[in-house]
């Protein structure tokens, strides 16, 4: 009888060294993405030379950061690096390589996960802004449509003439594992205000 209630005790120790083990990782997890927003957006703020404003862009190396992604009706706010690789994703938004650069022409594609930086995507609505701020200077977008769309080559990331921003994540938002569909917003640029 003992040997029945001592097993019951040590496995609900384990059971609770193992979930106070858990919050421990996700909460160094938040805590390693927090700090590291804090100093890439301390690092990209410190390097935006007015001379280079408007100049062509370089192609930036994969990981490094490329500027900001600011949603503010919903609260959205990220730094985006280059790349949209897992690593690129574990901590920030990613500029998806093959698009446009951000203020370009063509179209700019931003990737994120739902459960992180685009967790607040599920709150988009049709004309909202979307401003990202590159060392060329801030674009300014205005959403046009969402969609929910399967996984696999994805069209809407296909050029473009027009300047536009695709942002991508997985959908549905609160889906436990590997998520079936992506959820996708477009966005028009608009026109810089200083210049009207």
């Amino acid at each position: 009888m003992h040997s029945i209630k001592d097993a019951a005790r040590t496995s609900k120790c384990v059971l609770v060294v193992a979930g106070f083990l858990l919050l421990a990782l996700g909460i160094a997890e938040v805590v390693r993405a927090s700090i590291y927003e804090v100093v890439e957006r301390r690092q990209f703020s410190g390097s935006i030379a007015p001379e280079e404003r408007g100049a062509p862009a370089a192609r930036p190396t994969v990981g490094l950061a490329i500027g900001t992604i600011e949603i503010p009706r919903i609260a959205l706010s990220s730094i985006v690096v280059e790349g949209d690789g897992e690593k690129q994703l574990e901590l920030a938004a990613g500029h998806v390589p093959e698009t446009a650069f951000p203020g370009e022409p063509g179209n700019s594609g931003i990737a994120g996960h739902r459960d992180t930086v685009f967790r607040a995507l599920r709150l988009i609505r049709k004309n909202d802004e979307i401003a990202v701020t590159t060392h060329r200077g801030k674009s300014t977008y205005r959403v046009t449509s969402a969609q929910i769309v399967q996984p696999g080559p994805i069209q809407v990331l296909f050029p473009t003439k027009q300047e536009v921003l695709t942002l991508v994540t997985c959908y549905p938002f609160y889906f436990v594992g590997p998520a079936p569909q992506r959820f996708i917003v477009r966005a028009d640029r608009v026109a810089d205000r200083s210049k009207q």
